[in-house]
């Protein structure tokens, strides 16, 4: 396939996270196939009232070998329409945006408005979430002014290609599976990553990695520790919460007073860098995810580069990442059946996972990414 210039449209550095991590490995692997690659970001991604964490930015150094430019301004309809003007003047042959929220669907659709009066940019919408989590007012109007403006989509679930296929039955998408995130270093000993960390080596530790948000289900994990800890007073089995709360911070601790259960976490709940990332999977035992609702979730390609199994709620696309026994346990969305999956987890053990989990992980690469966005880019979208 002949190289092609590429645009992606999202988050990107100095602005933190899962997605402006995501963008920085696609343009990666662009550039390293041979194609010319750069991200447009944002220099105003949400007005601060509107965040629920402590910054918006990263701390670390920027990513070196991409060419990020932080121009759009989420809310400044001029902005929408100036960066706009620069994209279809430079006429990439791809665009590749981000959608996640519909909140974005104004900025990015006037933008890709503006860009395809040049007759020849292709654009490919990787949509995280079509039918957001939490909705708000506009959400559908928005996303129908955005998604008028592709020529293609992805999805990584097939939950976010149903709601997709609500809006939009004609035009071409296709499901990825949600590529390894290789770019947090190699695996550490769990002693090392411990040690790293100053957690207990001998303890049994479950880990629930991420932004703290409601439909990510901690409450529900808490209520199960307080279940695991009457049924197995005696295994020593830890919680360690790594990440930032997104949601009222006051609701969980005072539920973890009244669970009487605070000798069971370790709470780590400010943000965790880049370069902490891997200490926190490798020291981990297993990974929880006990969302109560899910499209795809970042943090299960994290634990698969990392080699550790997962416990994970029925919900999504989750199940079907995490197949039942072979990569780490399926259980549903309520306290006694997470509880129950942790004791069945530890009666199992870690390395009856581990040869299954290496198996699985081949299927997720960020070539077979790129190849789909290309051929997409190349098919033609019906009028």
């Amino acid at each position: 396939m002949a190289h092609k210039k590429v645009v992606i449209i999202g988050p990107g550095h100095p602005l933190r996270g899962g997605l402006a991590t995501f963008n920085q490995r696609l343009c990666k692997q662009f550039i390293d196939e041979g194609h010319a690659c750069s991200i447009y970001s944002f220099s105003l991604q949400y007005p601060s009232f509107m965040f629920p964490g402590t910054t918006q930015y990263s701390s670390e150094p920027a990513p070196a070998g991409i060419e990020i430019y932080s121009v759009i301004n989420s809310i400044h309809p001029f902005n929408w329409w100036q960066v706009g003007n620069t994209l279809k003047k430079i006429k990439p042959d791809v665009i590749l945006v981000r959608y996640w929220l519909p909140l974005m669907g104004p900025a990015l659709g006037t933008i890709l408005r503006q860009v395809k009066k040049n007759k020849h940019t292709r654009v490919i919408a990787l949509t995280d979430n079509v039918i957001p989590h939490e909705k708000r007012p506009g959400d559908t109007a928005f996303t129908r002014y955005f998604l008028k403006t592709c020529d293609a989509f992805i999805t990584m679930s097939e939950k976010v290609m149903k709601d997709l296929r609500q809006f939009e039955q004609t035009k071409p998408a296709q499901l990825v599976n949600h590529p390894l995130y290789d770019n947090f270093g190699e695996a550490v000993p769990k002693a090392v990553a411990r040690q790293q960390l100053g957690l207990p080596q001998e303890d049994k530790i479950l880990l629930f990695f991420g932004f703290i948000r409601e439909y990510k289900g901690l409450d529900l994990l808490l209520d199960a520790m307080k279940i695991v800890k009457e049924r197995t007073p005696a295994a020593n089995i830890k919680l360690l919460i790594a990440g930032e709360y997104y949601h009222d911070a006051k609701a969980y601790q005072d539920q973890i007073k009244q669970l009487g259960i605070e000798d069971m976490l370790i709470q780590r709940t400010d943000f965790i860098a880049d370069s902490e990332v891997k200490y926190y999977m490798c020291a981990a035992d297993c990974v929880v995810q006990p969302y109560r609702n899910a499209t795809q979730s970042g943090v299960t390609p994290l634990a698969y580069h990392f080699e550790k199994p997962m416990i994970v709620t029925n919900v999504g696309a989750l199940p079907a990442l995490v197949p039942h026994e072979q990569v780490g346990l399926v259980c549903e969305p309520e306290p006694a059946s997470l509880a129950a999956a942790i004791i069945r987890y530890f009666e199992i053990g870690e390395q009856h996972f581990i040869p299954q989990l290496r198996q699985e992980k081949e299927k997720y690469s960020w070539h077979n990414l790129v190849d789909t966005i290309l051929e997409l880019a190349a098919t033609k979208t019906p009028s």
